[in-house]
């Protein structure tokens, strides 16, 4: 028999093999793709209801604890579920991350006050530090960086879903079911995903002998607790020079020094410093501190804008993001499939820290008479500079790390990503705060100076209208002077992203194409991913 006839049989039964993984991978990443939905989709859902909820339990002026404390939880827990699934294996973890988030989405939704409600979105909020990282974690467990581009357009489309589904489900659920169902919503999507993880998902077992950096954890939750805690009350609770604030940066400074003190000297440091000597991993965790900053900024001003200034209502204006979230997917997918074809993508992060840097340029030209068309097309170019670093800057990140630390390099991508959403927040906040209440004082004198501390930065088109038309005029021309300088901010920053992006290395991505049998019988295999 000739080698090719030896061959074409190898090749085929390989290849038979190769399509039952690949099948055997898209069942599994449908289920991490539901629990990646749960903790996307639960915080626009129940933003919905907030008011509502508010008529129902009472406690306006604990309001705002009923997202901090989610936001706290989540980030505060994101790097010690990492660190766990890479001493414990990935999947006990994760299921245990999906059970306490449905633990407090139950008891959230059961909550008979506000400070029921409280505690409980905490506990879901700790849930869902590990469902985020989890997902993260297992795709880079499962599929070698340079094939992983094929499912990045399911990822990026998950988020798109998340986005603009997430107000209208809400909107409806509450109008329809009760609030308490924008809770309990999550019940049969987790249990679904929690059912397919346990059949279809196969990782390997581990038992670390090491005990777990318990310091380590305290003080880094510590730190992270003061950052964000400091992000989100600076400026609106409290004023940035109050004690409170200063107090809450200076704690922030001291258990983060601490922290790395204490992860120097342990045998199984919750956060590894080590991961931070590879110069592609510094980085790109620095861009996608940028990537959030200036994303979740302009994701928050944006529905303002069109609200305000557009006169759109708070479900069009979901809608009216369309435009940046299909570029987004589109943009995502299109860079993943080049990444897999050719395994290059340093191209891919310098573009898209420049389309985002011109997208927030554009939008900082946005005043009273811009059309929805025109924002729509400058959202466009945000969106396609979000698509091509979104997925890409993760995968970066997972390939700078050895696959034992999988989990903390996904959970400290993750992380910074999310303390860099909170500052681009708390920062533009205060730069729009500051404009409007300018802008005001200019067109209507003094007087026009103490709208904002009264309200009026958060007036709804119901409101606006009631304002009589020469208040109104100068309201208009208020929002839309914050949102240019929040806008230009966010450009001049994103420019930094942009120019760090020059510095990447472009470092073969692991799980390269395969190479035909005969290759193959003469050299060493190359690394595999884990089996499902």
């Amino acid at each position: 028999m000739s080698t090719a006839e030896k061959t074409e049989p190898a090749q085929a039964d390989q290849g038979q093999t190769a399509g039952k993984q690949s099948a055997s991978v898209r069942v599994v990443l449908f289920a991490l793709m539901i629990a990646m939905l749960l903790a996307m989709l639960d915080n626009m859902i129940v933003g919905t209801a907030m008011p509502t909820i508010v008529g129902e339990l009472g406690g306006l002026e604990h309001l705002s604890w009923v997202v901090t404390a989610y936001t706290l939880a989540t980030a505060a827990s994101t790097p010690i579920w990492g660190k766990l699934g890479d001493m414990y294996g990935r999947k006990g973890v994760f299921l245990s991350s999906i059970v306490v988030f449905l633990i407090g989405s139950a008891l959230s939704g059961a909550a008979q006050d506000m400070g029921q409600l409280i505690g409980f979105r905490a506990v879901q909020g700790l849930g869902a530090g590990g469902l985020m990282v989890g997902v993260m974690a297992i795709i880079g467990d499962l599929i070698p960086p340079r094939e992983r581009g094929k499912y990045q357009g399911m990822m990026a489309g998950v988020m798109a879903v998340a986005m603009i589904g997430g107000p209208l489900v809400g909107g409806t659920i509450t109008d329809h079911l009760g609030w308490r169902w924008s809770f309990y919503i999550n019940l049969p999507l987790g249990a679904v995903a929690l059912a397919m993880v346990t059949a279809v998902l196969h990782l390997p077992k581990k038992r670390a002998q090491a005990r777990i950096d318990y310091i380590g954890a305290a003080l880094l939750t510590i730190g992270i607790t003061s950052l964000v805690l400091m992000t989100t009350w600076g400026g609106t609770e409290y004023d940035w020079a109050s004690p409170q604030i200063i107090g809450l940066g200076a704690g922030a400074v001291v258990a983060l020094v601490l922290f790395v003190l204490v992860e120097r000297k342990v045998a199984e440091p919750v956060l590894p410093l080590h991961i931070f000597r590879n110069g592609n991993f510094s980085l790109v965790t620095l861009i996608g501190f940028l990537v959030g900053f200036v994303m979740f900024g302009s994701m928050t001003f944006l529905p303002l804008f069109q609200q305000t200034v557009q006169g759109a209502s708070a479900t069009n204006s979901g809608l009216l993001l369309l435009p940046m979230l299909l570029a987004m997917m589109v943009v995502s997918l299109f860079a993943g499939r080049i990444t897999t074809t050719t395994g290059k993508y340093k191209i891919f992060v310098v573009v898209g820290g420049g389309l985002i840097t011109v997208g927030l340029a554009l939008l900082s030209l946005m005043d009273v008479g811009t059309t929805r068309f025109t924002s729509g097309l400058y959202m466009a170019v945000l969106g396609a500079g979000m698509g091509f670093l979104m997925q890409t800057t993760m995968l970066i990140a997972q390939n700078s790390v050895e696959m034992k630390d999988m989990g903390v390099g996904s959970s400290s991508a993750t992380l910074f990503r999310t303390i860099g959403g909170s500052f681009g927040v708390a920062v533009f906040g205060a730069i729009f705060t500051q404009q409007v209440t300018d802008t005001m004082s200019q067109r209507l004198g003094a007087a026009g100076g103490k709208l904002p501390s009264g309200g009026a930065a958060q007036l709804d088109p119901k409101g606006l209208a009631q304002l009589p038309p020469v208040v109104k005029d100068a309201y208009l021309h208020a929002v839309s002077a914050g949102t240019h300088h929040v806008f230009l901010w966010g450009a001049l920053i994103s420019v930094i992203g942009f120019a760090a992006a020059w510095f990447l290395k472009e470092i073969p991505l692991r799980g390269g194409p395969a190479r035909p049998v005969a290759e193959q019988n003469e050299a060493a295999p190359a690394p595999v991913a884990e089996p499902v």
